[in-house]
């Protein structure tokens, strides 16, 4: 099955042992993830090498990254073994490729990661904030102008009162001092 490998150099067939077997396990892997049994408590792919983080992502000791630095390193050393005849270069490209792969996992990872924030709008997380003066707001909770916020990169055109003496007019900039029945109550800043 294997018998290209017959007259290879133990360096050369040492990276395509390292690359096939890998490759193997990454596709079974790939494969277990794609279907959803890494998620269940049945399989687990990972070892715990976690280092003091129990709630961080990425863990930089697991079986997956080892998947991932081996795939690395054996598939640079089979393309670049006549290409790069110092050896000892050959074998340091390779482990460089490897760190930048489980390097791009973890990017990875963190993008995916950023996949679960819940940016859900809800009003009572505004008390504090800022925002600017949209329809002028009358004075004294006399009547309802608006004001424009800016959360989570979106703006939002949200009902507002004051308790001013004096009416907050247009681009005006204000704070949220309070939140009663959906309505903002802001003052000047």
């Amino acid at each position: 099955m294997l018998d290209f490998l017959d007259g290879m150099e133990p360096l050369q067939k040492g990276f395509w042992y390292i690359a096939l077997i890998t490759s193997l396990i990454f596709l079974v892997q790939t494969i277990l993830t794609f279907i959803g049994s890494d998620s269940s408590d049945s399989v687990n792919a990972d070892f715990d090498g976690n280092l003091d983080h129990a709630d961080a992502p990425f863990q930089l000791f697991s079986f997956r990254n080892l998947v991932n630095f081996l795939l690395g390193f054996g598939w640079t050393g089979v393309a670049f073994f006549h290409t790069i005849t110092n050896k000892t270069l050959l074998v340091t490209l390779a482990f460089a490729v490897g760190v930048a792969f489980i390097f791009i996992f973890f990017l990875l990872i963190v993008q995916i990661m950023k996949l679960t924030e819940d940016n859900t709008f809800n009003i009572q997380n505004l008390a504090g904030k800022s925002g600017e003066v949209y329809l002028t707001i009358p004075a004294g909770m006399s009547g309802k102008g608006k004001v424009l916020i800016s959360v989570n990169g979106s703006n939002h055109e949200l009902q507002a009162m004051t308790r001013s003496e004096i009416p907050l007019l247009s681009s005006r900039s204000v704070k949220v001092v309070e939140i009663s029945e959906g309505i903002l109550i802001v003052a000047p800043v």
